[in-house]
């Protein structure tokens, strides 16, 4: 099957081990932390803080991008903007994204649902909760779900590069492959070494076509 690359889409992994082990030292579990945000009365998205402001961080981290010199260099800048994407408000909010985060990995998409809805109902205005979901649903092959998650994190934060990624490969899963590569190719202004650039190469399935010709790809097969 041909896979699709994820790696620019969303982080393998970001575990916070000095947020675990405050969380263990404290005597509480992080799915415990994760149930209070998402079934107690006082947890409700008014209590929600505000996004964490990253602003100037990320500015300065896609300046670096446009000036890497390879590809490792490059992830090691995608690296650090996914440390301030994953970030989130509080310690219950950053519960529920560990856990969606967590099970995921281990392919519970069902449990990873569970507590990226929470999230996401908890603190409506953090992009990654719906991020993140996305990344669930396109992993279910659920494409328009995981469109209609990524329009609300671009719309809360409009430089998401992960996000613009994951759009362009839900709208190529869906067979709107303009459109997908319109997408991609705002995704490259930020970011010039995405891994997905090859769909945008000559030959590739997003590959800008001559007046007249259709795009030819057939949309991505994802391999779990």
């Amino acid at each position: 099957m041909r896979q699709i690359p994820t790696l620019s889409l969303f982080p393998v992994g970001f575990a916070k081990p000095a947020f675990f082990a405050a969380i263990v030292a404290a005597g509480f579990s992080w799915q415990a932390l994760a149930q209070d945000a998402g079934d107690g009365v006082k947890n409700t998205a008014a209590s929600c803080p505000a996004p964490k402001d990253h602003e100037a961080a990320t500015r300065a981290l896609f300046a670096k991008l446009q000036s890497a010199g390879s590809d490792a260099a490059a992830q090691g800048v995608s690296n650090q903007l996914w440390e301030l994407w994953t970030d989130a408000p509080n310690e219950q909010a950053q519960a529920l994204l560990d856990q969606g985060m967590s099970r995921r990995a281990v392919f519970d998409f069902l449990g990873a649902l569970q507590a990226l809805d929470r999230l996401v109902a908890y603190c409506p205005d953090y992009a990654e909760g719906y991020n993140q979901r996305a990344f669930v649903q396109y992993l279910r092959r659920d494409f328009s779900a995981a469109l209609a998650d990524l329009d609300r994190a671009l719309a809360l934060t409009p430089t998401h590069l992960g996000a613009l990624s994951g759009k362009a490969l839900s709208l190529y899963g869906l067979g709107r492959l303009e459109e997908a590569g319109q997408v991609l190719d705002e995704a490259l202004a930020l970011n010039p070494w995405l891994p997905e650039r090859h769909l945008r190469a000559p030959g590739g399935p997003l590959a800008p076509r001559t007046e007249g010709a259709p795009l030819t790809g057939t949309g991505p097969e994802v391999e779990l």
